[in-house]
């Protein structure tokens, strides 16, 4: 969430970055602001009372003690109580309405996110590899996943509905192997930490990285909405340091997990819904960074860095787009999409978002780290931590966009030479 002091002090800049999203979310400015002066009034009255309460005691003290009547002074201090209950009330109130705001309110875009409206407006940074030339038509995943027998639609329907995926055979075999090619990658090369998470979340967990209450319809809750199945690993990696103070010099930390992730999708029926492109449950590979405001920004791009090595490892053709301030999500300062090139669809789809949420999930998640010693070795403050997460990657686009990329003329796909030693074979046939 934004610190309540910078929206104070601020006003019309953090307005002004709030309108190059778009849409409404500067005019709850105003209300943030209503409610926080109505808070720290109270707050301010509270203490008045609570010092005249505590005259008044010293007072009756004073008088007992000489042996004076004290009957109009404590008469006084019940009052005194009375007012002092009803504006603890108030102020708890005000407080709670304060905190609610706010989880209302998205991040602040950085001041080198591209003004922009909507997704035709991202800037493409860079492209990588070539795309392949077929004689014929590619055919898509789903002609290849039903022709190889390693999807099958029908049954996955009949186990849980439309928008789920079973792989079968060997398509079960290579989506394993890609998820292990991905930790070992991350974890022997690029100096991430695995994990294993649980895959079942608590409420606060789901607030600390933004995911509620914004999005609560896409989730999938139990236990009347205090517990969720995880969405992505970024919810509990992130949430690991929640409510810490991590010393500085421990920083960055670096962890990588695979989890499967749930959603509901709600809301975008249509949308990309022909074969395994957006389904309800999907594997990722998730990588997420705690680090320091000083060094986030260029943590942010080695994060990037990482992603990409896999597709290029893959030898998979891909872009990588700078987000619009209209297209970034709700809890990212900036935000990097990477497109891998799916001939099958004859379109770029997305495998990883690498995204830096600076201090905002931080705030909800109480996740701070104790900054460097001063002169004289006066201890540092304590600092909000920086966070950051992106894809390392995202499946089954990736399994979508590999098979169809890797389709050879007699039928059969190969294997790219890095993932050959976790299948087990150079094809599928």
């Amino acid at each position: 969430m934004l610190d309540i002091r910078l929206i104070r002090e601020k006003a019309d800049f953090v307005r002004e970055r709030l309108g190059t999203r778009g849409g409404d979310d500067a005019t709850k400015i105003d209300q943030l602001l209503k409610v926080d002066a109505e808070r720290r009034k109270a707050e301010t009255e509270l203490q008045q009372l609570q010092a005249e309460r505590n005259r008044l005691s010293k007072e009756i003290g004073g008088k007992k003690s000489r042996k004076e009547p004290t009957g109009g002074l404590e008469k006084q201090v019940r009052n005194t109580g009375d007012q002092i209950a009803g504006l603890t009330e108030q102020a708890a109130r005000f407080d709670s309405e304060q905190k609610d705001l706010l989880l209302e309110v998205p991040n602040l875009p950085h001041a080198s996110v591209p003004v922009g409206k909507d997704p035709g407006d991202n800037k493409v940074v860079r492209e990588w590899g070539k795309k392949p030339d077929f004689a014929g038509k590619a055919l898509d995943h789903v002609a290849l996943g039903e022709k190889l027998k390693i999807l099958d639609f029908e049954r996955a329907t009949k186990l849980s509905g439309s928008g789920f995926i079973c792989f079968i055979g060997a398509g079960a075999k290579l989506e394993r192997a890609l998820i292990n090619f991905m930790i070992d990658l991350h974890t022997r090369e690029h100096g991430y930490t695995e994990v294993s998470p649980p895959f079942l979340v608590r409420r606060e967990c789901m607030i600390g990285t933004s995911q509620l209450p914004k999005f609560e319809e896409d989730m999938y809750g139990l236990e009347n909405g205090q517990l969720f199945l995880a969405p992505t690993a970024e919810v509990p990696v992130t949430n690991l340091h929640r409510e810490e103070i991590l010393a500085v010099g421990d920083l960055p930390k670096k962890f990588v997990a695979y989890t499967p992730c749930f959603r509901r999708e709600a809301g975008s029926a249509g949308r990309e819904t022909r074969g395994i492109i957006r389904v309800h449950q999907f594997d990722k590979v998730e990588m997420v960074k705690i680090t320091t405001a000083e060094k986030s920004y260029a943590e942010l791009e080695s994060l990037v860095v990482d992603a990409e090595k896999v597709l290029q490892l893959l030898g998979l053709p891909y872009r990588v787009l700078e987000l619009c301030t209209g297209d970034l999500g709700f809890g990212s300062a900036k935000t990097y999409d990477i497109e891998v090139w799916s001939p099958g669809q004859n379109a770029y789809l997305e495998v990883s978002s690498c995204s830096n949420f600076e201090d905002f999930q931080a705030r909800r998640m109480n996740l701070r780290y104790k900054g460097p010693s001063g002169t004289g070795g006066a201890e540092g403050k304590n600092k909000f931590a920086h966070t950051l997460n992106g894809s390392g990657l995202a499946l089954p686009r990736l399994f979508a966009a590999l098979v169809e990329n890797f389709q050879q003329p007699d039928g059969s796909v190969r294997i790219p030479e890095k993932v050959q030693p976790y299948f087990g074979g150079a094809e599928i046939r």
